[in-house]
């Protein structure tokens, strides 16, 4: 089967006055603040479409554009794309997004699907008023996803009495495309594992080094497949791309001196309650408690410097060299996490997927 290549649909540009500033910016954590802009969100997705990917992402917080919609104006201006909108579990009653999903599903043409999310940061969750500890948002994904399955396909009314759930005579009066890819996660908890195992059909697995990778996906499709089930894997990838790999390596340094100046700066506290740092400081990987003027600036540093550190840098072949080893591992969806801000971002990035489409490199790896 070949490679899923996937981008991803903001709803708005990032911050910064230049594309050079904006291309460091993607580096460092984002604000809370985002618009929403319709002209950005049609023409990104366009650009992924003329350009060969296959899908994009649409990622969630709290205080975000609401991803669904931000789904659908993508899918209106695109005819092949399909889309990932993440959606956090707790919010919203499972009926009521199994049916927003069946609904983008149809109006699509199949090309929609949600990316299922607990909520890795108990702040972020918070705003939305879901104050459950994190192992019990686990526990209550459970009967989430069972209703919602279950409601999707159910011929009749339904009745649920749960732990969480409570609905009476429930039916849903439009189903999704027979054989549509509705649901991923990427979990990595036992709990999380379990989940996909036994609801979704992609798995996300986290960037790690290759061997982790290989043990991972084993690990999920053994799970899946102790429920007669079968998982595609999705895996992200962060990418620079130079001319060559000289110039790769010249950029992605650029990149991560420019973003530690630009976040560090005078707008430095736009980025000091960002949610990646509310989750740092969760993981105990930065200072615990309250940001403070004195502690933001080496937080936001360190994301900074995190987000750069695993990157595939080079050019397109060198890369997709790189690529080709996670596919030959079993990933069939990489996420290509490439900052396009001028014609020649565009250009590397469609040399890298005309590289990635190209079938002697992998059969020689093979």
């Amino acid at each position: 089967m070949e490679l899923e290549l996937r981008g991803g649909v903001r709803a708005a540009p990032v911050a910064g006055r230049t594309p050079a500033e904006r291309q460091a910016l993607r580096w460092a954590p984002d604000p809370r603040e985002r618009t929403a802009d319709p002209a950005h969100i049609a023409r990104t997705a366009r650009e992924l479409e003329e350009d060969g990917l296959d899908s994009a992402l649409v990622v969630q917080s709290s205080s975000w554009p609401d991803p669904w919609a931000v789904a659908g104006w993508a899918l209106a201006a695109t005819t092949r794309l399909r889309i990932a909108a993440a959606h956090r579990i707790g919010p919203a009653s499972p009926t009521t997004a199994a049916r927003t999903l069946a609904t983008l599903d149809r109006l699509s043409g199949g090309r929609i699907s949600a990316h299922l999310i607990i909520g890795s940061s108990d702040a972020d969750v918070a705003r939305d008023g879901d104050t459950l500890p994190k192992a019990e948002r686990y526990r209550r994904a459970d009967e989430y996803l069972s209703l919602f399955t279950r409601y999707l396909a159910a011929e009749g009314d339904l009745d649920h009495h749960g732990e969480y759930y409570t609905v009476r005579a429930a039916r849903s009066g439009l189903r999704p495309h027979p054989g549509s890819e509705l649901l991923s996660f990427g979990g990595s908890s036992p709990a999380g594992v379990d989940l996909a195992a036994r609801y979704a059909q992609v798995y996300a697995v986290p960037p790690r080094p290759l061997p982790d990778t290989r043990r991972r996906i084993a690990e999920v499709r053994a799970a899946a497949a102790r429920h007669g089930r079968t998982l595609r894997i999705w895996r992200h990838v962060t990418v620079v791309l130079g001319d060559t790999d000289t110039a790769a390596q010249q950029h992605l340094r650029r990149l991560r001196r420019d973003a530690l100046r630009l976040a560090t700066g005078p707008d430095a506290a736009r980025y000091h309650d960002a949610v990646a740092l509310d989750r740092d400081r969760e993981r105990g990987t930065a200072d615990a408690g309250a940001v403070t003027a004195d502690a933001a600036p080496a937080q936001v540093a360190a994301y900074v410097r995190r987000s750069l550190a695993g990157a595939y840098t080079g050019s397109p072949a060198t890369v997709a060299a790189r690529i080709n080893l996670l596919r030959s591992a079993g990933v069939d969806i990489v996420q290509l996490d490439l900052p396009v801000e001028t014609d020649h971002d565009r250009a590397l990035r469609r040399a890298l997927v005309a590289q990635l489409r190209d079938p002697a490199p992998l059969r020689r790896a093979w």
